[in-house]
């Protein structure tokens, strides 16, 4: 991939509370190369409105964005522990799976489950 691609980080989420969270698809247009990233913050009160910050920040460097899905992320730095559960009424449920796999490359020392529960 080129530069910009590696410039965009695999995981931008809130360090501590539960937030909500979007699992987003960038992709070169006509291009082969994709990859998926995690986006999660407390501020938003809806999934979209993350989506709508990512997507043209993510559109400047050249990528589309698709929105796989959504949940909630709770995120507790003290005892190094993820959950990921729940889903985006909006965008359907994210791949849970797939979130907890991007999460694990940049918190490897953290305890990281997904459940589908709602809470």
């Amino acid at each position: 991939g080129g530069p910009a691609m590696a410039a965009v980080r695999d995981v931008e989420i809130d360090p501590e509370g539960t937030f909500k969270y979007i699992l987003v698809r960038l992709q070169r247009p006509g291009g082969e190369e994709q990859r998926d990233i995690v986006r999660g913050t407390k501020a938003a009160e809806f999934h979209n409105h993350i989506f709508e910050k990512v997507n043209p920040e993510m559109e400047k460097l050249g990528y589309e964005c698709k929105c796989l899905g959504g949940g909630k992320i709770d995120h507790n730095s003290k005892d190094r522990k993820i959950r990921v559960f729940g889903l985006s009424t909006g965008y359907g449920k994210a791949d849970h799976s797939v979130t907890v796999e991007i999460l694990k490359k940049v918190y490897p020392e953290y305890e990281i489950t997904w459940s589908d529960d709602k809470k």
